[in-house]
């Protein structure tokens, strides 16, 4: 099934190689999708800064930046990702928050952000040069915002078996269960129509 280009959200891959849209609904947890922490770190693939300049690229940034990366940089990127994870993990869970997590956090939001700017045709644009730690310090301003502000208590991890994505559902009746219906959804409801037939 072709995937429309049009759909917000990034393309992922199963391990099974089923390709489908996962829209986390929040830049800061599209970062999450490249790794992170613990059993996280098997899914890494920030190794160097064209693997961050490439997930901006991919991200919901609009217009698409194009970004600069030092090695520094995507280390840091590494860092206050693991921080967020731990962060929106003891979030979910009803923990209060690392204090160590929420300070990393906060400091790269302190930091400049990307900046909007109305390009020479008159379309959006990025002001002056897109660096990484300007894209971080967006990343974790979206991050501060959404887990203070109304959607907070909407932060949840998909409920399929063994499935750690994280996202915030934005529906009106706030009932999303899976990271997509796609994926983790189908799955459920082929397991669901199994069972019922070998019990029927």
């Amino acid at each position: 099934m072709a995937l429309d280009a049009t759909s917000p959200g990034l393309v992922l891959r199963s391990f099974s190689g089923t390709t489908y849209r996962f829209d986390p609904g929040a830049l800061c947890l599209e970062l999450l999708v490249t790794g992170g922490p613990g059993a996280f770190a098997g899914y890494e693939v920030l190794h160097g800064p064209a693997d961050l300049a490439d997930w901006a690229a991919r991200s919901r940034l609009d217009p698409t930046p194009r970004v600069e990366v030092s090695r520094e940089e995507t280390a840091a990127a590494r860092r206050t990702r693991d921080a967020l994870w731990r962060l929106v993990l003891a979030h979910v869970g009803g923990e209060p928050p690392p204090p160590d997590d929420v300070a990393a956090l906060n400091a790269a939001a302190a930091r400049t952000p990307l900046a909007p700017a109305i390009g020479a045709d008159g379309g959006p644009a990025w002001a002056g040069a897109a660096t990484g730690t300007a894209l971080l310090a967006t990343v974790a301003r979206d991050a501060v915002r959404l887990l203070t502000g109304p959607y907070r208590d909407r932060v949840r991890m998909c409920a399929g078996e063994r499935c750690h994505l994280v996202y915030v559902d934005t529906s009106r009746p706030g009932r999303r269960r899976w990271c997509s219906m796609e994926h983790c959804g189908n799955i459920h409801k082929v397991r669901a129509l199994r069972a019922r037939r070998e019990s029927g």
